[in-house]
């Protein structure tokens, strides 16, 4: 089943630190076409201001055995609980992103891309490695009726010279090892630039065991919708958390 191996697996970034992947895909018409005959716009989710197309019980490759599914893991298809966390709060804060420049890494469906580009960002570049990512972010741009966003399709992780005012990472710290990368890059980007850097995550297990956890702040927690509790198997409430210097 498609969405199980989604759920029990990694994001597949560790391996983007080494070795960006560059797939050969369909022309983006027929992306495009793929896309939007396999997910559908859902809004039920912590930001029903936000339609974004998802992989849904309703979709045919949602109970589909997973080698039926024709590209990479469709990890953009699912709105995932610390993204959630993170989206909830920018539009709830707009003036966190208001008239700033912001990076979204490991962006999937773009949601809190798109949450801070709708809170008045200047400038939202979101970040993820999936080529399809990409096609996908545009479309819900389209559904959202905001202008299309920049994606970069290369990892960011490690990047030290664009200065981000925000930096947003939903979802991310689910692997010791990106983790640790994750950390070095956070820590000397922050003395450099100073950026206010915020965290979503449900506080999963790789999340609450992270070395570091005294450079993390909580900022709010918010209780998950029953739908989002039944796709992540149990988990109940997501949080954004500061990354401190």
């Amino acid at each position: 089943m498609l969405l199980g191996r989604l759920a029990s697996t990694a994001l597949c970034w560790r391996l983007s630190l080494r070795h960006p992947r560059r797939l050969s895909e369909p022309a983006a018409p027929d992306l495009r076409a793929f896309i939007a005959g396999n997910t559908e716009p859902v809004r039920e989710h912590l930001t029903p201001e936000v339609s974004l197309r998802l992989l849904t019980p309703r979709c045919r490759f949602w109970s589909q055995p997973a080698h039926l599914w024709p590209f990479s893991d469709p990890y953009w298809a699912i709105y995932w609980p610390g993204g959630q966390a993170l989206s909830r709060y920018l539009l709830d804060n707009p003036a966190v992103t208001r008239s700033k420049r912001v990076l979204d890494v490991g962006s999937g469906c773009g949601a809190s891309a798109i949450a801070a580009s709708m809170s008045g960002a200047s400038h939202v570049l979101a970040n993820d490695i999936d080529p399809i990512a990409a096609v996908s972010i545009g479309m819900n741009c389209e559904l959202n009726k905001i202008p299309p966003l920049r994606v970069a399709i290369e990892s960011l992780i490690g990047e030290m010279e664009e200065k981000w005012d925000v930096i947003l990472l939903g979802d991310m710290f689910y692997d010791e090892e990106l983790a640790a990368s994750l950390h070095n890059w956070l820590t000397e980007y922050k003395k450099f630039h100073g950026s206010e850097i915020l965290v979503g995550d449900p506080g999963r297990s790789q999340f609450t065991n992270y070395a570091a956890q005294h450079c993390l702040q909580k900022v709010i927690e918010y209780e998950l919708p029953e739908t989002t509790r039944q796709e992540n198997y149990g988990l109940t409430s997501s949080s954004v958390w500061r990354f401190l210097s």
